[in-house]
């Protein structure tokens, strides 16, 4: 099999007429005179447009276009934006792909320019059969609408399309019949407390680091000793990766003395590997059971001689947010187990009401510093631009206004 030629199709002339010519996918088009000005321009604006349709002839017709055929391209679109510094895929494919999925199976082989906002509203209804909550449902529906503004930026579909679907308005709060999610509070100190002795060390030093500087999830398991600045009294960590970096700004998280001593175990590791390490609380664990065993080493098991060679699951070496939820989880389901004879509706609430997440520590920390320092301060730990997204994390203190109404009667 001959291989592709890649090379950029040249300007040349045609012997006969004395024009300018190019081939792009087998037609032949003629610039002008040869070695004009205007036709070293079209030559130059006919290839800028061919390489950024990928190589393939502009659509006659762009309403002909499938919305399958339109998906196939947006998606390998995707999968090349949606990049994180480190090259790996970020969440967002896995989300465009759940939110298109009925836009294929109802819509796959209409013409893009039939799907319209009844076609939207149609796949917006899925959503909510589905039991969907209303932000994802609007989310959902807003990267339907960023496929169609990509499929008119490209020239692949009538700007006719983007404009009609932004017409429909996203659902509202109370105004239609679908589920609401609550809103994500701050879990009470005291509770953190009543479950780290369920976790194990490492997974509850995170939790104190986590709720002592107010850091994501994501932030606290990519931590590394190399990217920890201790030339101060107040160190800074600045994240490889995080939400907004793709948006040019920088995050900078600092830890005090109390997240120091938290942190300083942890640092003597491989610079540019993570210091919270599921394979080190793996380690850790053995040392503190072998430290305890009772039995004589010259009877028994000795330490690795019952080990799988080839087992399915080792211990990573970086913890991912979804593990770190995972040992919260359990942890909480140690600290307060579920009574025996719960149906299962009964035990789905039993476990949202005696359970909580990593972004909880967050929404604390944010609030004991907004209380205690203002909401200024606790924007800039948190690393907002704006402080109104920090009162969605930091609640307000009810005992100032109450304080406010007793003294004024």
């Amino acid at each position: 099999m001959p291989a592709l030629i890649q090379a950029t199709p040249k300007y040349r002339r045609h012997r006969a007429s004395g024009q300018a010519v190019v081939t792009l996918n087998g037609v032949d088009l003629y610039l002008g005179p040869y070695k004009s000005v205007a036709s070293l321009r079209e030559y130059d604006r006919l290839v800028a447009e061919w390489l950024i349709r990928g190589r393939k002839p502009p659509s006659e017709d762009a309403s002909q276009l499938l919305v399958v055929e339109g998906i196939a391209a947006y998606w390998r679109h995707a999968k090349t934006y949606y990049r994180g510094r480190d090259g790996k895929p970020t969440s967002e494919l896995t989300a465009i792909k759940c939110a298109l999925r009925p836009v294929r199976r109802l819509y796959g082989d209409r013409p893009v320019d039939e799907f319209g906002p009844l076609g939207l509203k149609a796949v917006r209804a899925q959503f909510a059969a589905a039991g969907l909550a209303r932000t994802t449902i609007n989310q959902h529906v807003g990267r339907i609408k960023r496929l169609f503004r990509w499929l008119v930026s490209e020239e692949l579909a009538p700007a006719a399309v983007a404009q009609s679907l932004a017409a429909v308005d996203g659902l509202r709060a109370g105004k239609c019949d679908v589920r609401e999610t609550d809103a994500v509070e701050p879990v009470a100190e005291s509770v953190v407390e009543a479950t780290l002795p369920h976790l194990p060390a490492l997974v509850a030093d995170m939790v104190r680091l986590q709720l002592l500087t107010a850091m994501r999830p994501g932030e606290l398991c990519q931590l590394r000793p190399c990217d920890v600045d201790r030339s101060s009294e107040v160190w800074t960590y600045r994240p490889a990766t995080h939400k907004t970096s793709h948006r040019g700004k920088e995050r900078l998280v600092f830890i005090g003395p109390r997240g120091q001593v938290v942190l300083a175990k942890y640092l003597d590791s491989d610079p540019t590997a993570c210091c919270f390490s599921p394979a080190r609380s793996e380690a850790a664990r053995r040392a503190e059971r072998h430290a305890g065993r009772r039995t004589p080493l010259s009877c028994g098991d000795r330490p690795g001689t019952n080990r799988k060679g080839n087992p399915r699951r080792t211990p990573g070496g970086c913890y991912t947010t979804t593990s770190y939820a995972r040992a919260i989880a359990r942890a909480c389901e140690l600290a307060w187990p579920a009574p025996v004879g719960l149906s299962e509706t009964e035990r789905a609430e039993w476990r949202r009401r005696y359970r909580w997440s990593p972004h909880q520590l967050r929404h604390t920390a944010a609030t004991n510093v907004r209380r205690d320092f203002g909401l200024e301060s606790a924007q800039i730990l948190l690393g907002h631009s704006r402080a109104d997204v920090t009162q969605i994390y930091a609640a307000r203190d009810v005992s100032k206004a109450q304080e406010v109404v007793r003294q004024i009667g």
